[in-house]
């Protein structure tokens, strides 16, 4: 029977080169100067952290790294925002989680779209992916183009692989 699998990865080096580049153009740019900013990258924990020493420039901040995000590729569905916090002396820090994999609700959140959707698919979760079932490739391609359609409002970056007959 062919499969195929949903999974959501992520591109650490292409990330910690979008930090690099977005830390740069920082310290080039005019509106910057002076102002302390820093993008940190913790891979054991999968968070980015925006930190800044003025409140108003943490947005024309996050702005730099998201632009970088875009041409490297990374999907900004990936991201997870935190609430803003305080720092000391008047700076503000925002953490963004990174989503790697896809978590047991949003497996189980794929895996009811599917079956809502009455294909002749079936869908199970197979550690941090989805792998989907079917009797004949039509279905299965069916099942990746109603998948990619719900990828905004599921809010998962979705990379369908490891296809087989």
């Amino acid at each position: 029977m062919p499969t195929f699998d949903v999974s959501s990865d992520i591109d650490w080096q292409e990330l910690d080169n979008a930090i690099n580049q977005a830390t740069k153009e920082l310290a080039q740019r005019y509106d910057f100067k002076g102002i302390k900013s820093e993008l940190k990258l913790d891979k054991k924990e999968k968070t980015v952290t925006l930190w800044c020493s003025e409140e108003a420039k943490l947005e024309a901040l996050n702005d730099i790294f998201q632009n970088k995000l875009i041409k490297r590729g990374i999907s900004l569905l990936a991201l997870d925002y935190q609430t803003q916090e305080s720092a000391f002396g008047g700076s503000v820090r925002q953490v963004v989680k990174v989503q790697a994999g896809i978590s047991k609700e949003k497996a189980k959140l794929i895996i009811a779209e599917i079956k809502d959707s009455k294909m002749k698919v079936q869908a199970q979760i197979q550690d941090e992916q989805v792998r989907v079932t079917g009797k004949n490739r039509d279905d299965l391609q069916s099942a990746i183009a109603l998948l990619k359609e719900k990828q905004d409002s599921l809010k998962v970056p979705m990379q369908f692989g490891n296809f087989r007959e």
